[in-house]
């Protein structure tokens, strides 16, 4: 079978498979527009809004780039029972994304961020959440909803982003019942948790991630110093394979004591926001079908790529991916 042949058969394998996300779901606001003035109440800009733009954010984002790849996400979080929930569940309507998994909680926000832009620049940023654990019975519900969606899911993707949907109480039960159906994980974490993943088959960080998660320190440019810190990520979470993002300088992947560092092909940068959910996207897609780990890095470090050169948060289009993977990667 050809090179082009395998990615086409792997691309179509991609079609309808099942992805469970769980962490934490958020919307992105953005108030955009002119600044020529600056305000006589105060020292600060006024901006003349031309634009209001809402979008998914956080989990809503990784759920967008699995939808583009043609496979179906099914989020499992929790919102709060306020007008920001609303336009939430509004978004996920408009996108066709499946809802029914989302607690409604009285007891928490929405979380939400609103950027607020003027000539291209970002001036402001506020945030609208609740950073707390769920309380006992938001994480019992939240755990019915989980067990249900996992019986016919085909990988899981923890979406951690500290905003406490994942929590010590329930990341080691996730787990342990995706481990029980053999049902692939992959994490992508946040300090906070960072060292409560164990025995999923994929952990994603990125350098920064990596340094805060396990305090310390390790020369960003020195590849062996990222290895050994791998190794001791490995040996505390006992965890199948690591993938991490290097930003400009590709992917580092690393199982069974073996490493392949993946170089990032040259791209006109528009913006990094969201490459990292399109990574774990199609690194999740990957898992669920079983393609090799070398393969999976390669694509998923390509889609990170292309998605940078789109300003703004875009998801990932199926086509163009398999057309630059035609191209670029060599399948073995």
């Amino acid at each position: 079978m050809s090179e082009a042949k395998d990615l086409d058969f792997i691309f179509q394998k991609f079609q309808g498979l099942r992805v469970l996300i769980v962490g934490d779901v958020m919307v992105d606001n953005y108030i955009i527009g002119k600044v020529e003035r600056v305000s006589p109440e105060a020292p600060v800009p006024v901006v003349d809004v031309e634009t209001l733009d809402s979008r998914l954010g956080g989990a809503g984002n990784v759920a967008l780039n699995i939808k583009a790849m043609g496979a179906i996400p099914i989020m499992c979080s929790v919102i709060g029972n306020d007008k920001e929930g609303f336009e939430l569940k509004k978004l996920l309507e408009e996108q066709g994304l499946y809802s029914k998994a989302i607690l409604t909680s009285d007891k928490r926000k929405t979380t939400t961020k609103t950027r607020i832009l003027g000539n291209n620049h970002q001036l402001l940023r506020i945030d609208h959440e609740i950073k707390s654990d769920l309380d006992t019975l938001d994480s019992f519900l939240l755990e019915e909803h989980f067990n249900r969606e996992i019986e016919n899911a085909d990988v899981v993707i923890f979406e951690d982003y500290n905003k406490g949907v994942l929590h010590k109480g329930n990341i080691e039960k996730f787990i342990a019942k995706a481990n029980s159906l053999n049902i692939p994980s992959i994490v992508d974490p946040k300090k906070n948790n960072f060292l409560l993943y164990s025995n999923t088959t994929l952990f994603k960080p990125n350098l920064k991630e990596i340094k805060e998660g396990l305090n310390v320190e390790f020369s960003t440019n020195e590849i062996d110093e990222i290895k050994d810190a791998v190794k001791v990520l490995e040996a505390k979470l006992s965890n199948k394979s690591t993938m991490v993002t290097l930003s400009e300088r590709g992917v580092l992947i690393s199982e069974n004591g073996n490493f392949h560092q993946i170089p990032a092909h040259i791209r006109k940068i528009a913006d990094v926001s969201g490459a990292g959910d399109t990574v774990v996207s199609v690194a999740a897609l990957c898992l669920a079908i079983g393609v090799n780990s070398l393969l999976m890095a390669e694509l998923s470090n390509l889609a990170g790529g292309l998605v940078c050169e789109k300003r703004g948060v875009a998801p990932i289009e199926k086509e163009v991916l398999l057309e630059e993977a035609k191209r670029l990667i060599t399948v073995s």
